[in-house]
């Protein structure tokens, strides 16, 4: 039997307000559900954007903030997905996937922080250590956060859990390349797992040259676990609601194992 799933992407820019944020999300939820979504992805660092303090605004996974993305999904019937903070050790964060609503409850903490391109996000966030792999509509469904998407190993792990799907959650740094980079390693993604790669990335903002911190580019993206692109947003908000089989993954897997056929290095 076929299992579909239609999963809808919502590319947006996060401010540094969180309780405006929350409003975005019940905006895109409300119309993801409409549209027939059984689960809305939305970016890393909704509850507040990068570039202004963390520690500020972290919170319990079971605080406040959270608890009102759980009555939209709640309200909406439907599975949402979005980056937030939560206290770690030594006035740090964690960089947070909440996943919660229809029979979901779970988080995933960012494993690789980006130290890269002259941004140190280890000085203010603690790495996660635990792959996270749920159901959603009788989906397996994998997550990652941002940087996570240059390591390969991390998505073979979750396809090792049984993800058909794999979601990452962005907010993407803008820079020479960038785009084409983001493109790439989501492409690259999907063919090392053989699965459907989610890619949603904040939108690009209005004033991200006047910020070093990592904002967004955009180009949101469905990938097959062929490598194809499937579909794709540009740069300015939008979202993309899609249908995945995941009968092709199992398809393109028997044909193309490469899972099956890693060796020990």
């Amino acid at each position: 039997m076929t299992t579909t799933i239609r999963i809808g992407l919502a590319q947006v820019c996060s401010s540094a307000d969180a309780v405006k944020n929350l409003a975005i999300i019940d905006d895109h939820a409300t119309r993801a559900a409409e549209s027939g979504a059984a689960m809305v992805v939305f970016p890393e660092a909704m509850m507040r954007c990068f570039g202004g303090p963390l520690a500020d605004v972290a919170e319990p996974i079971d605080g406040p903030w959270a608890d009102a993305v759980r009555a939209i999904a709640a309200r909406v019937g439907i599975t949402v997905v979005a980056g937030m903070f939560t206290p770690a050790d030594a006035g740090r964060v964690r960089n947070t996937l909440l996943v919660t609503g229809g029979g979901v409850e779970a988080h995933y903490d960012k494993i690789h922080l980006f130290d890269a391109f002259g941004f140190l996000e280890s000085d203010t966030v603690a790495p996660g250590s635990d792959p996270l792999v749920v159901d959603v509509a009788g989906v397996r469904v994998g997550f990652a956060t941002c940087y996570d998407i240059r390591f390969p190993a991390l998505f073979h792990r979750l396809a090792d859990l049984g993800a058909s799907v794999i979601v990452v959650a962005a907010s993407w740094g803008a820079g020479a390349g960038k785009v084409d980079q983001w493109t790439l390693l989501a492409r690259a993604r999907a063919l090392d797992s053989t699965s459907h790669v989610m890619a949603c990335d904040q939108a690009l903002p209005a004033d991200v040259l006047d910020s070093p911190a990592p904002r967004g580019v955009g180009h949101s993206m469905v990938v097959s676990p062929t490598g194809t692109v499937t579909d794709q947003l540009g740069d300015g908000p939008g979202l993309l609601v899609v249908d995945l089989d995941s009968d092709l993954v199992d398809s393109v897997r028997a044909t193309l194992p490469v899972l099956r056929n890693r060796r020990p290095l």
